[in-house]
């Protein structure tokens, strides 16, 4: 099958795609178009335009700025996998680049086009979402920042609005005392993972962020994660993990299939063992 008709514009700057986006209800970004282009051809989206945004310099940005690491919605896998744009997370996002599909998807794919397609089995979805980022959203009408773990609001849904695009990501220093983990399991290497999970551990600090993606809804930001290791987060906090609370919390939040809740929660221990 091939796509039906449609327009295809490429802007050279972001007030034109924004202008574009605006005035056509009808249009659908395209950057990297590693899930756009399959939809395409399956039909699966049938946009009257297509903007492609990939001559945009500013969505190519990659900078530090104080304490965050900005990147444009155009920056590649393969980009932060090669190391060519800087890295304020000790390697955590180069690691995950780098296991993402193969590396021809790499070298097209996009950070931006991946957090917009909002599929809650892509790396790029629950990690940024632990390592706390935040998205800059473009429109004619200006732009918002919002938390990544809002942005994503159900499987193949977010919060963009009609003629917003996703422009910069904002991601924190990770702190010298946090520990990473991320661990996902797939049939084969390249699929999509059908368990994920995502771990920011600071035993210094008392605090973490873990996140379970690969679910049929967004992936679940957990809210009170000390629950986890009886009560609070500490320098053995592998040893204090109860599995029990953690299959109680994915059972809470809609996983009540027991084999679906047991893969999570087999990715959820490694991904803590290889944080610790």
């Amino acid at each position: 099958m091939k796509p039906a008709p449609f327009d295809y514009a490429r802007p050279r700057d972001l007030s034109s795609a924004l202008a574009l986006l605006g005035s056509n209800a009808g249009a659908k970004v395209m950057a990297g178009g590693q899930s756009l282009g399959p939809m395409l051809n399956l039909r699966l989206a049938q946009p009257e335009q297509i903007v492609d945004i990939t001559a945009i310099d500013e969505l190519k940005l990659a900078e530090i700025n104080g304490d965050e690491l900005v990147l444009g919605a155009c920056i590649t896998h393969a980009d932060i996998e090669d190391g060519r744009v800087p890295d304020v997370t000790r390697g955590a996002m180069r690691g995950v680049a780098a296991n993402i599909a193969y590396r021809a998807v790499r070298n097209r794919g996009t950070l931006g086009g991946s957090l917009s397609h909002a599929d809650p089995s892509a790396d790029w979805v629950s990690v940024l979402t632990a390592l706390g980022a935040r998205v800059a959203l473009c429109s004619p009408a200006g732009t918002r920042q919002v938390a990544l773990s809002d942005f994503i609001v159900g499987a193949l849904q977010s919060c963009l609005q009609a003629g917003e695009l996703v422009a910069t990501i904002h991601i924190p220093k990770r702190p010298a005392t946090a520990q990473w983990g991320y661990v996902k399991t797939c049939r084969k290497t390249g699929e999509f993972a059908h368990g994920q999970c995502a771990v920011l551990i600071d035993p210094d600090a008392g605090s973490a962020r873990i996140v379970i993606g690969a679910l049929d809804a967004a992936p679940i930001l957990i809210a009170e994660p000390a629950e986890l290791f009886g009560g609070r987060v500490g320098a053995d906090y592998k040893t204090r993990f109860d599995s029990r609370v953690a299959d109680r919390l994915l059972s809470d939040a809609g996983v009540t299939d027991a084999v679906h809740r047991h893969i999570h929660l087999t990715v959820l221990k490694r991904a803590l063992q290889e944080a610790a």
